[in-house]
């Protein structure tokens, strides 16, 4: 994309999830109102950690296998 094509893809994709949401029932307006709280939320939460993708992860341990039914063949 070039430098300001991303602003129409953006556009695009806006206008697709409004109308998704208006053929689904909800009103225009509503839609409009949720997506600027939305990016509020975005801004805040970007706010107090700029890159989430920085943390670090909590590594997920293996389940032992050391209960007294885990030797018994089956």
């Amino acid at each position: 994309m070039s430098k300001n094509n991303w602003k129409v893809g953006l556009r695009a994709k806006l206008e697709q999830l409004v109308d998704d949401c208006v053929v689904a029932g909800a009103r225009q307006q509503d839609v409009f109102d949720a997506i600027i709280k939305e990016i509020g939320n975005l801004r805040a939460a970007l706010e107090r950690d700029p890159d989430p993708a920085e943390d670090d992860v909590a590594v997920i341990e293996e389940p032992a296998n050391d209960w007294p039914a885990a030797d018994r063949p089956e």
